[in-house]
């Protein structure tokens, strides 16, 4: 695809690229490629300070930039076309929709798929192989269900979902339009639901559902439990990545991003366009307010008021756990220093 081709498809998105100065510079985009190991043919983008020496040395034969007229002097000097914006990331990702879209198999049923007759299938469904489908089913239109997947009695599929292989959705489970479940991923299974007695664990059972609205993606080998009652629910677009924990009755607000590995204990409650990083651990009943941001392995025991950016176990403001990490650096030396004035003591 020519370089002008891209631009085209792209519209209003790139008002400010090199062919408004340089026609002739339009080469052949083959491939995308991170820009430290670009090649030619290919197209990259550079993305804050860290990275804009690359533009000096990239192999790249075009770069998104950003708004910054010296990196795009830079990469004219070298022949490099280029497309500057206010989110080179962003404009990036549309590229990549223009070179690559995930494979979807046509709709069928595959022979070995096992599917209740009391199960309700829409139109142009996938149904791979060895796919269980119980009774009561609703899958709704254009969904695609990879191999191997098993959905439970009951469960709803919104239009145009996709479940990959080997994910499981329990009963009563409700996936929105649009969802994308990955595989090994678990929905609605039974919440760690158990009341001490003086014979042992009694087993509470689960009997409520849960509910993911319309754009949530799941990664692999995630699990969202079912509550004892009520229901656990996910909000509209919110993104999950692989090998995340959430308990029985967490309710999870639209737009929010958690990181792998991070977990909630049962009852949390998260705000809309809240941000949890890697291996966060949210404590039981703890609130979240909207647009707060939990950095790395953060610990949260208590509520955080809604916008406040978190680190640390148990959690601080970012600010306090910054300069307490910078105390935390000069540890030795301040204990060197306090065992001498021990001495002149």
């Amino acid at each position: 695809m020519k370089f002008s081709e891209i631009i085209e498809k792209l519209g209003d998105a790139t008002i400010n690229h090199s062919l408004s100065t340089n026609q002739e510079l339009n080469p052949e985009i083959t491939a995308l490629a991170a820009v430290d190991e670009a090649q030619t043919g290919s197209i990259s983008y550079i993305e804050g300070a860290k990275f804009a020496t690359f533009v000096t040395k990239t192999n790249a034969s075009a770069l998104i930039l950003p708004l910054d007229e010296t990196l795009q002097i830079q990469a004219q000097q070298r022949d490099i076309a280029w497309i500057a914006t206010k989110q080179p990331r962003l404009l990036f990702a549309q590229i990549i929709a223009l070179f690559y879209q995930p494979w979807r198999p046509a709709p069928q049923i595959h022979p070995t798929a096992v599917i209740h007759p009391t199960a309700k299938i829409g139109k142009e469904v996938y149904i791979g192989a060895h796919v269980v489908i119980e009774q009561a089913v609703e899958i709704g239109n254009q969904v695609c269900i990879h191999a191997n997947v098993v959905i439970y009695p009951q469960a709803k599929i919104g239009d145009r979902t996709t479940l990959h292989a080997n994910c499981t959705i329990h009963e009563r489970s409700r996936i929105g339009a649009d969802c994308m479940i990955h595989s090994g991923t678990v929905i609605g299974a039974e919440g760690f639901g158990f009341v001490p007695t003086p014979s042992g664990w009694l087993k509470m059972e689960q009997s409520g559902c849960t509910v993911l609205e319309d754009g949530v993606e799941v990664g692999c080998n995630s699990a969202i439990d079912r509550p004892a009652v009520g229901e656990t629910r996910i909000g509209t677009s919110t993104k999950i990545d692989n090998l995340v924990q959430i308990g029985h009755g967490c309710q999870i607000g639209a737009g929010c991003a958690i990181a792998g590995q991070s977990g909630m204990a049962g009852g949390v409650k998260v705000g809309n366009r809240v941000i949890l990083a890697g291996q966060v651990g949210i404590a039981n009943q703890v609130t979240i307010g909207d647009g707060a941001i939990a950095s790395a392995q953060t610990g949260i025991h208590s509520d955080v008021p809604p916008g406040e950016i978190v680190s640390g176990s148990p959690a601080v403001s970012n600010k306090q756990y910054l300069k307490v990490s910078a105390i935390l650096r000069r540890l030795p030396e301040m204990y060197q220093f306090f065992r001498q004035l021990q001495r002149k003591m």
